[in-house]
């Protein structure tokens, strides 16, 4: 697929640190409540930390007790880009910021969450940063 930001793999080299380009560019996960926004309230937008673009706000984000920030739904439809993935022997749903096709977890439905949506956007913080509201 083609995105608006379209970088080399080494330009994402130098531009993040190994631990951002393992999650962010090679579809990496972090470990599990370690990740900085795990359990943050802040209200607040929540951006690719790759390329800026606006995914996710506080408003949507829950507390599902799975290890990593989970939200029922993206800013904007449009903002991510939703990817069957077959790896690790399982069929999940990959979500990728559709701005410039960096990873950044995964969606799951049907969970039983009492979210508006039923689903649960399962995303590494390492993928994220959050713009607190003024």
């Amino acid at each position: 697929m083609s995105y608006q930001v379209n970088k080399s793999e080494e330009q994402w080299r130098e531009e993040l640190t190994p631990q951002e380009y393992a999650v962010l560019r090679e579809a990496g996960t972090e470990r599990p409540f370690t990740g900085e926004y795990t359990d943050t309230k802040t209200t607040g937008v929540y951006a690719c930390r790759a390329c800026g673009a606006e995914l996710f706000r506080s408003d949507t984000k829950f507390e599902s007790h799975c290890g990593w920030p989970s939200f029922y739904d993206p800013a904007d439809t449009d903002a991510v880009e939703l990817i069957e993935d077959r790896t690790m022997g399982m069929v999940r749903v990959e979500v990728r910021c559709a701005n410039c096709g960096s990873h950044l977890g995964h969606v799951f439905e049907g969970e039983g969450y009492g979210t508006p949506t039923d689903q649960r956007y399962c995303i590494n913080s390492i993928s994220l940063r959050l713009t607190p509201k003024e």
